[in-house]
């Protein structure tokens, strides 16, 4: 049906969330994946396939997101998973954690929690975070917290 597939900013596009969507629950995906619109879950890439999420200016994620590359230009709450690439565009607004391997922050764009670099992650330096935060959710306390 579709020879070819559509590009934005040199990406190819495989699944667009269009501007009047919202989709509530965990989206899986490879490929190129657009969000104009609102997702209200996980954004999770496919194990060991190449995938590229982009959030557009008008485009939002609440949820945890896991992806080789991540670009975002519009508001993302939750913490982001990047094996690969993160790309904050100036109006990024992002409320969360970003655990990357390489990062390109354009100014203008705004980040509300930490940058953590994937081999601090493989060390074990937030482990004490996610336990916390895994406590948090389930309601449980730690101890010597």
């Amino acid at each position: 049906m579709f020879k070819h597939k559509a590009h934005r900013d040199g990406q190819a596009i495989d699944t667009l969330i269009g501007p009047q969507v919202t989709l509530q629950g965990d989206l899986y995906f490879s490929g190129g994946l657009y969000v104009e619109g609102r997702i209200l879950g996980k954004v999770l890439a496919l194990e060991g396939e190449r995938a590229t999420l982009t959030v557009a200016e008008q485009g939002r994620i609440e949820g945890e997101v896991r992806a080789p590359v991540v670009i975002v230009n519009g508001q993302l709450t939750g913490d982001v998973y990047a094996s690969e690439r993160v790309e904050l565009a100036s109006r990024a607004r992002v409320q969360g954690n970003i655990f990357y391997q390489v990062v390109e922050m354009s100014a203008g764009a705004q980040l509300t929690g930490r940058l953590v670099h994937a081999e601090l992650v493989e060390q074990g330096a937030v482990a004490g975070h996610e336990s916390a935060q895994h406590a948090q959710e389930h309601g449980q306390a730690l101890a010597g917290a």
